[in-house]
């Protein structure tokens, strides 16, 4: 499974000269028409001949050919026994091939070859995810996992021994059964104290940004007086389960409805906040050129691209600076400019490798009108500056 850190490695390639360039594969399976599964293997023929013909358009043939040949060998023995998605990352001039596995993506089997990688699909599965964990516990134990993309993996568990009893009765070390109880119950708290300890220590370490707990109704208030107010404010949900009993599948298919019904909420939250602070002119921005001059003034804290935005703009291959209109010099450093059909793929790179949060919105006439494009703010400049000077004068 990918890492966000090898993401950032992909978003910060950039394809020099006239003889490099970056292919990004994504590989979908689907149920074949029939048992041959020649349909795929079209479609990968088709994608490839596309690729050379502009490689060839774009003096690129080289090293890009022998790549291409290399992803249609893999889609055909991928199409016999792949069940998930599949990447691939190559610039074979730089003697470079990643591959990785992946959900089942929207857009199907794509090929793009350019001076970056296409990491759109990447963006859609991962801009928006934090780092979650699932914590399943009960009164003496708790099992730990780490939900990404789909993939659930278990961590470790902590366990706390029952007291031992002693003799028939109902006493314990010389104590009635009263006593028993209660010591059992400091058990169970201490328990507790240590799962909570634990979370925090993950949470301030940075491995865990949102929580999942599973657990039984009865168990849950005891526990939760033990969490941390920071652990406890990344807490997005809670489903019942027998630590003992539950299984990694329900716990991943608990956990993952659970994931999907906050991103979901936040995206709608985050939609709504951002235009009601861009009609207030306060921590919200709007449309291509607003958008671009808050990414280049580093004020953006969130993202929010429409699922089907596509835009022209001019790039500098030297700095990097984008502007939304057809320009033949860079503003930034007076380079050569040159257009760029889709600004949207160009802003995705930027936006992980300054680590944004990035929710991609379908559906939402509010939002297509405002521009399809908008950012809520960590601040504006313009307004700390005014401030400034007002404050100076």
């Amino acid at each position: 499974m990918i890492t966000r850190e090898e993401i950032r490695e992909l978003a910060g390639f950039q394809a020099e000269g006239k003889e490099e360039c970056a292919l990004s594969f994504y590989f979908q399976p689907r149920t074949p028409e029939n048992k041959s599964h020649k349909g795929e293997t079209i479609l990968a023929k088709d994608l490839v001949k596309n690729a050379l013909r502009q490689a060839e358009q774009s003096g690129k043939n080289g090293s890009v050919r022998a790549d291409l040949n290399r992803i249609l060998e893999l889609t055909e023995g991928l199409h016999r026994n792949q069940a998930r998605a599949k990447a691939v990352f190559a610039c074979g001039s730089r003697n470079l091939w990643l591959e990785f596995d992946l959900p089942l993506l929207a857009e199907g089997m794509q090929l793009f070859a350019n001076r970056q990688f296409h990491l759109k699909p990447l963006a859609q599965l991962l801009g928006a995810q934090p780092a979650v964990w699932v914590a399943v516990l009960d009164r003496q134990r708790a099992r730990f996992f780490d939900l990404r993309l789909d993939e659930l993996t278990e961590r470790e568990c902590l366990f706390r021994k029952p007291p031992m009893r002693q003799g028939r009765s109902d006493g314990f070390a010389d104590y009635d059964g009263g006593h028993a109880q209660r010591r059992t119950k400091d058990e169970a708290l201490h328990h507790y104290k240590d799962v909570a300890a634990y979370l925090q220590q993950a949470y301030e370490r940075g491995w865990l940004e949102k929580l999942i707990v599973g657990c039984q109704d009865m168990n849950w208030r005891d526990f939760s007086e033990q969490l941390h107010p920071y652990v406890k404010q990344r807490l997005i949900g809670r489903f019942p389960a027998e630590v003992g009993k539950v299984s990694t599948e329900e716990v991943r298919g608990q956990a993952g409805l659970m994931l999907q019904a906050w991103q979901d909420k936040r995206r709608r939250d985050l939609v709504k906040e951002v235009l009601d602070q861009a009609l207030s002119n306060s921590r919200g921005v709007t449309g291509l050129r607003r958008v671009l001059r808050s990414i280049e003034m580093g004020e953006v804290q969130t993202l929010l691209v429409g699922e089907n935005f596509k835009r022209a703009a001019a790039e500098c291959p030297n700095c990097g600076y984008l502007d939304p209109h057809p320009v033949e010099k860079c503003p930034a450093c007076g380079h050569e400019a040159r257009e760029i059909e889709d600004v949207g793929d160009a802003i995705i790179p930027i936006a992980i490798q300054r680590d944004l949060e990035l929710f991609y919105v379908k559906d939402d006439p509010q939002f297509e009108a405002a521009g399809n494009i908008a950012a809520l703010l960590r601040f504006r400049a313009d307004q700390n500056m005014n401030i400034g000077m007002q404050a100076a004068s």
